[in-house]
C-alpha cells in the first residue's frame, strides 16, 4: 500500500510541474549562498530605491505611524 502513495505522489509532482512549466522549488539556482546573498541584496535596495522614489521625497515617507497622529 506504502508503494501506491509513492507513485501518486509523484504523479502529483508531475502535474504540479507541469502547470508550473517545470520551475523548481528550492535553491536550485545554480548560485552559491554568497552571489545569492549579493543578488538578493542588489534588488532589495532596488525596490527601497523605487519605494523611495515613488513617496516623491515626503518629510514622513516610511515613518509608519508618525503620519496617524496627525489627524
Amino acid at each position: 500500500m506504502g508503494h501506491m502513495l509513492i507513485v501518486e505522489r509523484e504523479k502529483d509532482r508531475e502535474r504540479a510541474a507541469a502547470r508550473t512549466g517545470g520551475k523548481a522549488k528550492g535553491k536550485d539556482d545554480g548560485l552559491t549562498p554568497e552571489q545569492r546573498r549579493e543578488r538578493d541584496g542588489k534588488a532589495l535596495q532596488e525596490k527601497q530605491a523605487k519605494k523611495a522614489a515613488g513617496a516623491g521625497g515626503s518629510a514622513g515617507a516610511g515613518t509608519g505611524d508618525a503620519n496617524k497622529a496627525k489627524k
